[in-house]
């Protein structure tokens, strides 16, 4: 009886220590990152397919800026070729590879959006206004989703380091750090546009 009511006590003190192990909070802060993952994604692929529209309204006004439609054109397509998933956040060049393609688009993006100042009639345009806005929205839903991930990756990357989770991340996980997204060099810069170019 007396090892029964032992048992019976130990139980519950072993559960405790093996839950502080991180046997539920490495999983649980690895499906943050993955959430905060798809987020991001989705908020990238709305930014992709607002872009065609944007282009084609673009077009009819402003027939000389086709190396900027061109570049824009481009740096979406090699945007959405760059593919990267849950599993790959690990992986500091796939995340780097991702990033850059991106932070591409997003540059040309922003050429493409400061050239409508040389063009009363875009400025007017219904359909360029909305799709103005809509992608600026998205810009900033993008800078929030960056910042909801990496807070989710440092939450990790601290829980996966720390005791006493680093023991259940090592033994029972083989977690791995993942990689947060970095501003690429120069992002601080505005496009520059020049439109007093020679003819």
């Amino acid at each position: 009886m007396t090892a029964l009511r032992r048992f019976g006590l130990l139980a519950p003190l072993a559960a405790l220590s093996l839950a502080g192990c991180g046997l539920n909070s490495v999983p649980t802060a690895e499906e943050q990152v993955t959430a905060a993952w798809g987020n991001l994604q989705s908020e990238y692929q709305r930014r992709a397919d607002l872009i065609p529209n944007l282009v084609e309204t673009v077009k009819g006004y402003a027939q000389q800026e086709r190396e900027v439609l061109t570049e824009v054109t481009q740096a979406r397509a090699n945007a959405t070729r760059v593919q990267i998933n849950a599993e790959d956040l690990d992986d500091p060049a796939k995340v780097r590879a991702f990033n850059d393609a991106q932070v591409q688009l997003g540059s040309s993006l922003g050429r493409l959006l400061a050239t409508f100042e040389a063009y009363p009639d875009l400025k007017s345009n219904q359909n360029f206004l909305t799709l103005q806005s809509q992608i600026e929205g998205t810009e900033n839903s993008i800078l929030v989703g960056r910042r909801d991930y990496n807070e989710a990756v440092r939450a990790y990357n601290t829980r996966i380091r720390t005791f006493p989770d680093a023991i259940g991340a090592k033994i029972f996980y083989g977690a791995k750090p993942k990689v947060p997204f970095e501003a690429a060099s120069g992002s601080q810069n505005a496009p520059k546009v020049d439109f007093n170019t020679a003819g």
